[in-house]
């Protein structure tokens, strides 16, 4: 059963397809196509671009979830670091392994100033 997408929803696609999105320019739309991008008028779930819904939907688990229709989408909350949706995965705090190795630095960092005295 399709739905009408959120305004969240809409704005996470067009920030994917504008980012990553290999088939589609600016300034022509979608290549393969030779015409607007689909996805950038998706008001509704359902039918995707196959590449979109293969290669770059992928990139977004949350986003993934809510549109696959597999029941709500996942709990998350934002990452530390750089305040993109983490996902809520046992002790998992943040998005990414450079958010992690970022955050770790930093910690060290605090740590051995601390332990000099400054």
């Amino acid at each position: 059963m399709s739905r009408e997408l959120t305004r969240e929803e809409k704005a996470a696609i067009r920030a994917l397809v504008v980012k990553w999105c290999a088939n589609y320019d600016r300034e022509y739309g979608c290549l393969p196509l030779n015409c607007e991008c689909y996805m950038l008028g998706k008001c509704w779930t359902g039918a995707y671009c196959r590449y979109f819904r293969e290669a770059v939907l992928p990139l977004d688990p949350a986003l993934e979830t809510a549109l696959s229709g597999q029941g709500p989408a996942p709990e998350t909350r934002p990452c530390p670091v750089c305040g993109r949706p983490a996902l809520l995965d046992g002790r998992r705090r943040y998005c990414s392994e450079a958010c992690a190795r970022a955050a770790l630095r930093e910690q060290k960092r605090d740590y051995m100033r601390k332990r000099r005295g400054w």
